[in-house]
């Protein structure tokens, strides 16, 4: 049976630093279970404070990275090394992983082809990593930051990639969020993760964190309809937390 807990840290600065400590544990215990490990990055304010504590992190190195496949959620659809990529805005954690073996899967840049076609090579990437018989890895553990909308990934509410059923990656065309053009996971592909954590800190975050905790539908907010298969954790701010009964 799958659990939700809600998990409230002091500031923003707390709660990245809490929740690098428990990924990092984490980790561990899924590699001394199964020997390796699979999590899903976010990007956006609250995931690159997260990567951030993680990298400055004591005991980051207790992780096996060699063990270690990262992938990412979703990606803005940009031209390699363009700052507002999400892969880009996390190069300090990525360059200091990288060199112990960590596997880093970086959703496609923009190289002129068309972004349903870097979907569908993310995709297979993901199949490729992935028991046989399966479309993805068995995610440990699948990062999420809520958006003041409410939004998770490149879903936004009332946005057709929320109704997408099938498949595992699907481009977003006129994101309300610019760039307008991205990659993103399906709700489906995301509630596949053991763990789904969803992180929320700031005041422009209470509205969406109380509706998704409230009316957790894909249309009105995707964050409340992503839950884990064992384990759902909310890391929030008091802030975001401002408007929770």
């Amino acid at each position: 049976m799958s659990t939700e807990t809600v998990l409230v840290h002091r500031d923003p600065t707390v709660l990245a630093e809490a929740v690098a400590a428990r990924l990092i544990t984490t980790v561990v215990d899924a590699q001394a279970a199964h020997g390796s490990a699979h999590v899903v990055l976010t990007g956006g304010r609250n995931g690159n404070a997260l990567l951030a504590a993680l990298a400055a992190h004591p005991a980051r190195d207790a992780v096996n990275w060699a063990q270690v496949d990262l992938w990412w959620g979703d990606e803005r659809y940009l031209p390699a090394g363009d700052p507002e990529r999400n892969a880009v805005q996390a190069a300090a954690f990525l360059d200091a992983v990288r060199p112990l073996g960590a596997r880093v899967h970086e959703m496609p840049a923009d190289d002129g082809s068309s972004p349903e076609d870097a979907a569908a090579r993310y995709a297979a990437e993901l199949r490729a990593a992935a028991p046989n018989g399966a479309d993805l890895p068995v995610f440990d553990v699948l990062l999420l930051g809520v958006g003041p909308d409410a939004h998770v990934a490149s879903l936004f509410p009332g946005h057709p990639g929320v109704k997408q059923t099938e498949g595992t990656v699907i481009a977003v065309h006129d994101s309300p969020k610019p760039p307008p053009t991205r990659i993103s996971l399906t709700l489906p592909a995301l509630r596949t993760a053991h763990q789904v954590w969803l992180l929320a800190a700031g005041p422009d975050k209470a509205d969406a964190v109380a509706l998704a905790r409230t009316t957790p539908t894909p249309e009105t907010a995707p964050a409340g309809a992503v839950t884990g298969t064992t384990r759902t954790l909310w890391f929030l701010d008091t802030t975001a937390a401002g408007k929770l009964t």
